[in-house]
């Protein structure tokens, strides 16, 4: 079962998992936008169920997954009405956990790097700060809420492993707007005026263009959820990110390269509404994952963007 299996990192997992086989899916969301349904069009799967009936559709143990990813979550990081995030991404999940502790089904479930906030305690996936986290944003609040709440809990599910994604970019995020990736923006805009708009930096620390995330392929969260699938490390929870921070002029310059374009980068205001809830610097600390026995190289920027602008973007957006 996947959750949010109409959105951007849900429907590319279905995808990936027919792939590899799997064609028996049960895919759950609110299928109620007509611009997500191009996520859904070449998928193989058993049954679609409205996220709003999820619970409902479970109590017939007929239809029992082997195994959940929950992906689904109100991921708007400019949505400021907790609330919403609270029941989305908080009690909702809550009775994701439930249903797995109850029916003895393994979960992996999204948590996120929006838990770090402005990073005063590193990017460290302890288990031991996850308490003391403040992130910047109710997004991230509510998935820290979520993460402090199952490490409170004495009955889990007989695998399970939340995972903060850094800053996933690739295929099937065009539906999100403002909150796509900036990849998926430069591209647009190169398209549109041959020129990238970069948010200058407010910090005298940090010149401009040079604020620094943790940018992860798709490609690669997909093979790492696949992965703990199939291994069942250790129950945790973990950081997945490349380990290595790069630049938004950096990933600005690699859509140029990807386009054969020479690189023409202009500087904007950040808008007020994020510029004081703003991360300058995110970097997964990759040593748990890896010592769990997660070996695979990580694409770099490069050739991730590379990929997604080649292979997915030109001809198509």
């Amino acid at each position: 079962m996947v959750t949010g299996a109409a959105g951007f990192i849900g429907s590319r997992l279905a995808a990936y998992l027919n792939e590899k086989g799997y064609d028996r899916l049960i895919l759950v969301d609110a299928f109620d936008r007509e611009d997500k349904s191009p996520n859904l069009a070449d998928l193989k799967f058993l049954a679609k169920v409205e996220r709003g009936e999820l619970f409902q559709w479970l109590d017939d143990p007929a239809n029992q997954p082997d195994f959940i990813f929950h992906l689904g979550a109100r991921t708007d990081t400019t949505e400021f009405d907790y609330e919403i995030h609270r029941l989305l991404n908080l009690e909702y999940s809550k009775q994701v956990w439930d249903y797995c502790c109850r029916r003895q089904v393994p979960l992996v479930y999204a948590s996120s790097a929006a838990t770090y906030g402005g990073g005063e305690l590193g990017y460290n996936d302890d288990h031991d700060i996850i308490g003391r986290l403040k992130p910047l944003n109710p997004y991230g609040l509510s998935k820290n809420e979520f993460d402090k709440w199952v490490l409170q809990q004495g009955v889990h599910p007989p695998f399970w492993a939340g995972l903060k994604f850094f800053n996933v970019y690739g295929p099937n995020e065009y539906h999100k707007g403002r909150m796509a990736s900036v990849i998926w923006h430069a591209y647009n805009q190169i398209r549109n005026s041959g020129e990238v708009k970069l948010f200058r930096s407010h910090r005298p620390d940090f010149k401009d263009g040079e604020q620094l995330r943790d940018f992860i392929y798709v490609r690669d969260i997909l093979k790492v959820c696949y992965w703990l699938m199939q291994a069942r490390p250790r129950s945790a929870i973990y950081n997945l990110g490349t380990g290595k921070a790069r630049s938004f002029a950096d990933l600005a310059r690699a859509v140029f390269t990807a386009l054969d374009k020479k690189s023409n980068i202009q500087f904007i205001d950040m808008p007020l509404d994020i510029r004081e809830k703003y991360q300058y610097f995110t970097e997964a600390n990759m040593d748990k994952l890896r010592a769990a026995g997660y070996d695979e190289k990580f694409y770099s920027l490069e050739e991730g963007v590379k990929e997604y602008v080649q292979e997915f973007l030109v001809g198509r957006h």
